[in-house]
């Protein structure tokens, strides 16, 4: 799976997520750590990347847009928990959300729950 995670995340995030055999990459790698969020969203769907972030900004971004692409996945707590055990929270999760990350939506994981919002967002869901 193709990750891009967001400048507020560790870039030790995308290392790990490598190791596990993931392409993934901090937007620090493209040096856009002071990017807006539409342009990281922008590279994120150019690149058909997942974007992982702790900014729940993304979500409004998705509803105004109104795209089924890029997919979200938002770590509710990051500052509770390290790279190391964001990663490990990530990859336990993944088997449950690869098909809506697939098809399009955001993602809220904390650490008892995942939440799954199909894209697009409209006022009616």
């Amino acid at each position: 799976m193709r990750f891009l995670i967001y400048n507020a995340l560790s870039p030790q995030l995308a290392e790990l997520l490598c190791q596990a055999d993931h392409d993934a990459v901090h937007v620090r790698d493209y040096n856009m750590q002071d990017a807006s969020d539409e342009a990281i969203f922008e590279l994120a769907q150019q690149e058909n990347r997942c974007l992982i972030s702790a900014d729940t900004d993304f979500g409004t971004l998705l509803a105004l847009r109104q795209e089924i692409s890029p997919s979200v996945i938002l770590l509710r707590r990051p500052s509770q928990r390290r790279p190391v055990e964001q990663v490990q929270l990530l990859l336990s999760n993944l088997p449950a959300i690869s098909e809506a990350i697939s098809q399009g939506a955001i993602i809220s994981v904390e650490e008892t729950r995942v939440r799954v919002r199909k894209l697009p967002i409209t006022n009616g869901r």
